[in-house]
């Protein structure tokens, strides 16, 4: 992997398994092995601070296990996670606000948590004024405090949730699908209010996404990922501008299009494997309209000659540039 001196995020050979085996009894005398879910499975990228990694593709691909991993939740299998920061102003945002939030705590206790772990010598009154800026910051007002999280709406919750991890001062965020039990009007608000904060505090955001055009505006890079495998990783306007792996540009043509809405797209074929028992090779060859006998034996690799090892693809070598 490519080191930056300025990363904050650096990943390489990430990788993180599951034992879902049946029970010891059941194993014993059905004769069945052990089986291993290989979620994540030698993943390297790496976060310059400042910016936005968003990682896409459809569900089960591993996203959000990345996420856990990044921030401490599950242990590696294998590879390396180096943070350039300090741990505790690493936060997360997550994906559902109705259940990361606690029912029975008031908003402001909910805020205000963070700042009595982290900080603990910090007077009351200091963390409540901390707390009516934080939900001015995030458009709501300090009598909203006062409230409980039922007495919100989804987006302003999700709100809340932001405020939540500010409260701590982090300079990295994981953002696992912040937006997406939200409206889409919503979804466009809680994602220009990301924004705004990002360039006020020079945050730096890895965002989950299973969708494409969430991440558009909101992604300097953007890591497609299928079944546990990036496949492809470039700076946002490339990517869309010229999709390199045939998954990514499957993943394009299902974006709606209000200029062309009859538009011919090519239908995504067959199912998502199982990450159980993944096919040999390429990962993807089973359902890519360009496989050849090749991918179904071998793994293809981002290699340095081949797009500045930006795909993982060997329909791209025949386009090296």
């Amino acid at each position: 992997m490519n080191i930056h001196r300025n990363a904050i995020l650096e990943v390489e050979a990430l990788e993180r398994h599951f034992d879902v085996s049946a029970p010891w009894l059941n194993r014993l005398i059905e004769r069945k092995p052990r089986r291993t879910l290989r979620a994540v499975d030698g993943v390297d990228f790496d976060i310059q601070r400042g910016q936005t990694l968003a990682l896409v593709g459809e569900s089960g691909c591993g996203k959000s296990t990345i996420a856990k991993l990044v921030t401490g939740l599950h242990p590696p299998s294998g590879g390396s996670i180096r943070f350039h920061g300090d741990r505790d102003r690493m936060q997360m945002i997550f994906q559902d606000p109705f259940a990361s939030l606690n029912p029975r705590w008031r908003v402001g206790r909910i805020i205000a948590e963070p700042l009595r772990t982290l900080r603990p010598d910090t007077p009351a009154a200091q963390v409540m004024a901390r707390v009516d800026e934080l939900l001015r910051i995030v458009g709501l007002t300090p009598s909203d405090g006062l409230k409980f999280p039922h007495e919100f709406s989804g987006g302003q919750r999700q709100r809340i949730s932001i405020a939540r991890a500010l409260a701590g001062e982090p300079e990295f965020l994981v953002c696992d699908e912040p937006t997406s039990a939200l409206d889409v009007s919503v979804q466009a608000q809680v994602l220009n209010l990301m924004k705004r904060l990002q360039k006020q505090m020079g945050l730096t955001y890895l965002f989950i996404s299973h969708d494409l055009s969430v991440v558009r505006h909101m992604a300097d890079v953007i890591a497609v990922m299928y079944l546990g495998r990036i496949v492809e990783i470039q700076p946002a306007a490339d990517l869309f501008a010229n999709p390199l792996h045939p998954y990514t540009r499957l993943l394009l043509d299902t974006i709606p299009d209000l200029e062309a809405p009859k538009r011919d797209r090519t239908p995504m074929g067959g199912e998502v494997p199982s990450p159980v028992s993944p096919p040999t090779g390429c990962s993807f060859h089973p359902r890519c309209p360009l496989a050849i006998a090749r991918c179904a034996t071998e793994r293809p690799q981002r290699q340095p000659d081949v797009h500045n090892r930006r795909v993982a693809c060997f329909a791209a070598h025949s386009d090296r540039s």
